[in-house]
């Protein structure tokens, strides 16, 4: 990407606007080409007119914005990665993963395992991708106090033997799969390489998008750039404060923004966009399951996949892959157990 310097050579950007710009988290010309004029007037402090003339400017300099080819999409697919949860059954349901550039909601009752699904991703994808891993750091933003990095050294030490022993040669760790100071010297990097915030209301969490954005983008040269950002939950905060129908307009607004940030970073920075969601139940269902994603169709339509996960008996869950754009619906299976997501 191009260095903050060059802002200054868009029309209009001196000194004083590239650093407004910077300290917002335009850091390049991609950042600012995917901007919109109203949002960078008000963050660069610039009329509505000059920021759609730097956006164009930008985009000119970044070349996106225009059409191409169908081969060339395909061309540019190929970036894509896919980050596996290691349970065939479900990798093979995903296509062969949770894919980067794409927001993936997750959503099930209580205790489904929405947040297991989570950290065993942020575990997952710091492997060698002859492992099933990205080989990248992992951003959490936590709206329901449910990070715990307890359960991140259970899964990782739940890795097979083979998987523990090439993240240990990755990260230069002298020792193997049986070496306890191995062990635990891997957690604390694993756990070093995962980004925590919690969000305290919805407000905060919009903000800790945003701020997810400047972390990608300092680490994009990194050995380890970031590759997941998790939001656990999606909703929580917005179905707390916006309470009734009178409320809804302007929630799902908000909502719709915080998804266009959390995709301008997954596809910035090919990055997997993995966000957590609650459920409700209709009760004129007399048929089927009732169970439904709040959200409505601003979050439906903005997820590239969904994933509904049911509960089953004891540790056993069903993972049901319910929207897909290149996918069929499918069911698999997998178990929670200490540690961590495993096959049936």
């Amino acid at each position: 990407m191009s260095t903050t310097a060059d802002l200054e050579n868009l029309p209009g950007v001196g000194p004083a606007t590239a650093e407004k710009l910077r300290e917002n988290g335009y850091e390049s010309f991609q950042s600012i080409a995917v901007a919109s004029p109203a949002e960078l007037s008000n963050q660069a402090d610039v009329g509505e007119s000059s920021a759609s003339d730097i956006i164009n400017a930008a985009r000119d300099a970044a070349d996106i914005g225009g059409f191409e080819t169908g081969a060339d999409v395909l061309s540019r697919r190929e970036e894509i990665g896919k980050l596996e949860f290691i349970i065939d059954e479900v990798d093979e349901l995903m296509g062969g993963g949770v894919e980067t550039q794409s927001i993936t909601e997750v959503y099930g009752e209580f205790g489904a395992g929405k947040s297991q699904v989570t950290h065993q991703l942020s575990v997952n994808v710091q492997l060698p991708r002859e492992h099933g891993g990205l080989e990248g750091r992992a951003i959490f933003i936590d709206s329901e106090d449910t990070f715990r990095p307890e359960r991140i050294d259970e899964m990782v030490r739940g890795l097979p033997d083979e998987t523990i022993e090439a993240a240990l040669e990755q990260r230069e760790i002298e020792g193997d799969a049986g070496d306890e100071d191995a062990l635990e010297a891997l957690v604390e990097d694993v756990l070093d390489k995962i980004h925590v915030a919690k969000a305290f209301n919805s407000n905060h969490q919009i903000l800790l998008a945003e701020k997810a954005q400047e972390i990608a983008g300092e680490h994009e040269d990194d050995e380890f750039p970031v590759r997941l950002l998790c939001v656990d939950s999606l909703t929580a905060h917005f179905r707390a404060e916006y309470v009734g129908r009178g409320e809804l307009a302007n929630r799902q607004q908000k909502l719709n923004k915080h998804l266009h940030d959390l995709d301008r970073v997954g596809n910035l920075y090919n990055t997997a966009v993995i966000v957590t969601n609650q459920v409700q139940s209709n009760p004129d269902a007399f048929f089927g399951d009732p169970t439904k994603p709040i959200g409505g169709n601003i979050l439906g339509h903005k997820s590239t996949f969904r994933l509904y996960l049911k509960k089953s008996k004891q540790d056993k869950r069903i993972v049901k892959l319910v929207d897909a754009p290149n996918l069929p619906d499918g069911e698999a299976v997998m178990r929670v157990k200490g540690v961590g997501l495993k096959p049936e």
